[in-house]
Order: C-alpha cells, then sequence, then structure tokens
C-alpha cells in the first residue's frame, strides 16, 4: 500500500493525472475542493487556500487498504509529508503553465492578469522549495499516459478498482 503525493505549480496537470489514475481504478483525492482545502486570513491580511488540516490528518490516517494517490499544492502541505511514501513534484516551464492554465475549462484560476502573475511568482518561489523536498520530480511536459505509469510504478502493484473521491 502507498501513499503518495502529486504535487506542483498550477497547469501542471495534478488534476488530470489523477483522473486518469482513477480511470485506471486506483483510489484518488484531488485537495483543490472545499472538503478539503479552505481559505484562511494571515496575519498579514492575506488569504492563503490550505488543507484542513483534520480532515486530511483523518483521510492518512484510516487509509488502509490499496494505493492512495492525493493531488495539491498547499502551503501546510509539508506537516503531512511524513505520512506519504513519495511526494512526487510535476514540473513544466512558464509558457507551458500559462498555455494550459489559459486552455483549460475545468478550473478558473489562472485566466486573470493577476492570476497568471501569481503562477509566475511561484513558479519562482514555491517550486524550488517543493523540488527541495519531493523525492521525484516528473516532466509534465510528458504526456499524460507517461506521467499516470511513472506514478504507478511507485506502488508496484496494479489498479485496486477504486474510485476518485
Amino acid at each position: 500500500m502507498a501513499t503518495v503525493l502529486v504535487t506542483g505549480m498550477s497547469g501542471t496537470g495534478k488534476s488530470t493525472a489523477l483522473a486518469a489514475l482513477a480511470a485506471r481504478g486506483h483510489r484518488t483525492v484531488d485537495t483543490d475542493t472545499d472538503r478539503w482545502s479552505h481559505w484562511v486570513t494571515l496575519p498579514d491580511g492575506s488569504r492563503d487556500w490550505v488543507w484542513r488540516e483534520p480532515v486530511i490528518a483523518e483521510l492518512l490516517a484510516t487509509h488502509h487498504t490499496g494505493d492512495l494517490f492525493v493531488a495539491g499544492c498547499k502551503s501546510n502541505q509539508g506537516r503531512f509529508y511524513p505520512s506519504f511514501d513519495h511526494v512526487v513534484l510535476l514540473s513544466a516551464p512558464a509558457e507551458v503553465l500559462l498555455a494550459r492554465v489559459a486552455a483549460r475549462t475545468t478550473n478558473p484560476y489562472g485566466k486573470r492578469p493577476a492570476e497568471r502573475a501569481a503562477i509566475l511568482r511561484h513558479l519562482a518561489e514555491v517550486e524550488p522549495l517543493l523540488r527541495a523536498t519531493a523525492t521525484l520530480e516528473l516532466d509534465a511536459t510528458a504526456p499524460v499516459e507517461t506521467i499516470v505509469a511513472q506514478l504507478e510504478r511507485l506502488t508496484g502493484r496494479p489498479p485496486t478498482g477504486r474510485s476518485a473521491e
């Protein structure tokens, strides 16, 4: 049983990879929903979209069957790294990320100039921190089938038949 965090900047294909993994029978959790994450106000007055720590802790503590793939990129995710067998960083060049967020229809984030500037800022400031703590980095410009196969190899087992949450 493996527990894998798939992380990376907006536009790297985390949600796409998880959808493909779920279609292949793996248990997946995309934390970019209100069920798993929420907005908090930081001491400086800014807002941050972070994991709901009790809910994530329960997910990881109660997962006992099959492999689990979790996707997210939150400022508090590092608190949970000890609960993951692998922390996989998906990375791609800035022009790829910006083209993907501009073209996607399933998530409005990245359409506004301020959001696109934030993506570039996060690429420069946050991605190096993720890279330093990841157990593996994958080139997210590869076809999704290649990414999924690389993620599946981390488990060493075939899909379990469970669906996405």
